[in-house]
């Protein structure tokens, strides 16, 4: 039987007791239909898994008592930033999770010249805030007891002008790029540019360019942006990450 591991935004100690917030209340007590004295598994993003029995049971503020605390391995030995420019309605979400079920450090949202998606302050707050939801819905399904990071929308010219010196390898998606998978060198650590629906353009990749981005190839097809992200990542971890010993 699939664990059912549930987020919980606050402090987890063994010994004390945690209210589990709305949203994993409901879904334990009203989907899961779980009752006092059953087991439930927690966690925070320590990098733990917390095995906790409920002791009191609402749709809205259940409580569990912590009772052991388990260190989870499940995080790649690469380092994957994927930086990713803004796509469409689903697409993003869909991005996402993907990214982060397959073990990306890291996710940069960003805005290219050939983004059609805009977003105000207003709707950029909304946005990231359901964007966080994504992404630990999939760490809860995935196993993953650490949550990526992820950063505010920005211009991607910005973030590669930003980018720090500090030994990473800086890849783009590019059909015309200099390395296929095969040979890319060995590495602990990579950001990964992913164009949005119309791809990176000229501009865009001389940006990357002069920043220090080297072109990836993933192959004779065009890939839709929801598909290239979830499969450079895919191939770079069965190259470089968790399949790679």
């Amino acid at each position: 039987m699939r664990t059912i591991r549930s987020f919980v935004e606050a402090p987890l100690v063994v010994g004390q007791q945690v209210g589990l917030g709305e949203q994993a209340s409901a879904h334990l007590i009203r989907v899961l239909r779980r009752q006092v004295g059953d087991s439930v598994v927690l966690f925070n993003g320590d990098g733990h898994d917390y095995q906790a029995r409920l002791v009191s049971v609402a749709k809205k503020a259940a409580i569990a008592e912590v009772l052991e605390r388990t260190a989870v391995e499940s995080e790649s030995p690469l380092a994957v930033t994927l930086v990713q420019a803004l796509a469409r309605g689903e697409k993003m979400d869909w991005i996402l999770q993907k990214a982060t079920e397959l073990g990306v450090a890291a996710i940069v949202p960003v805005v290219s010249e050939r983004t059609e998606v805009r977003l105000g302050a207003e709707r950029a707050e909304r946005r990231m805030a359901h964007w966080k939801g994504v992404i630990t819905a999939a760490c809860e399904q995935s196993g993953r007891a650490r949550i990526p990071a992820l950063s505010e929308p920005r211009e991607l010219a910005l973030h590669a002008a930003q980018a720090p010196g500090d030994g990473i390898l800086r890849l783009a998606l590019d059909p015309g790029g200099e390395f296929g998978l095969a040979e890319l060198p060995q590495c602990s650590a990579l950001e990964l540019v992913v164009g949005p629906e119309g791809g990176l353009s000229e501009r865009d990749l001389a940006t990357l360019r002069v920043a220090g981005y080297q072109g990836l190839r993933l192959g004779p097809r065009i890939l839709r942006t929801e598909t290239a992200g979830p499969a450079a990542i895919a191939a770079l971890q069965a190259l470089r990450g968790d399949l790679s010993t």
